[in-house]
């Protein structure tokens, strides 16, 4: 297990099928977006509408629907899930968990804004949410790549996940890493 604080090292969790059994009550799994070609967004980029955005390819709304199947098949309960508000995100949180989403400014992507400090307070911000989790079941969260990376240390792929355990003391540890 991997504790997370400031200025730690933080290498990537082995990858494979027990990392899915991580996933238990009380844990979070932080998803990468499901594939979405390209990088960033548009320079017209307009948050709310769709046509403006990168968007989920056909093979990544069929790894969306196939993250749900996963957490279906093994029978890991969802007790919240939320995404950042860009379309890619929510497309994959409602593929993957239809009538389920809850959207969250706190993991909306930061990449390319050039604020360090505003960098810095959402993704405080959204480890604040992270470490008040207990449950029941597993808080699933949809964002970027820029965000779980300021928020592990790991670069996931399209579709990833990073499974977390809060502890008592708002620390948050790296358990695992799953994939549809």
């Amino acid at each position: 297990m991997l504790a997370l604080g400031p200025g730690l090292p933080r290498p990537a969790a082995a990858q494979g099928e027990g990392d899915w059994a991580a996933l238990r009550d009380g844990r979070i799994v932080l998803f990468r977006h499901a594939e979405a070609p390209g990088t960033g967004d548009p320079p017209q980029f307009r948050l709310g509408d769709c046509s403006t955005q990168r968007n989920l390819s056909e093979g990544g709304r069929d790894q969306a629907r196939r993250l749900g199947a996963a957490f279906r098949a093994r029978g890991i309960a969802v007790g919240e899930l939320r995404s950042s508000q860009w379309c890619r995100t929510r497309d994959t949180a409602e593929l993957a968990f239809p009538g389920r989403l809850r959207e969250d400014a706190d993991f909306n992507s930061f990449f390319g804004r050039g604020d360090s400090a505003q960098e810095q307070a959402q993704t405080q911000a959204a480890r604040a949410t992270l470490a008040r989790w207990r449950g029941p079941g597993v808080l699933v969260v949809v964002t970027h790549q820029v965000n779980i990376t300021a928020l592990t240390g790991i670069y996931p792929a399209s579709g990833e996940g990073v499974v977390l355990q809060p502890g008592a003391d708002g620390a948050l540890a790296v358990v695992g890493r799953v994939r549809p």
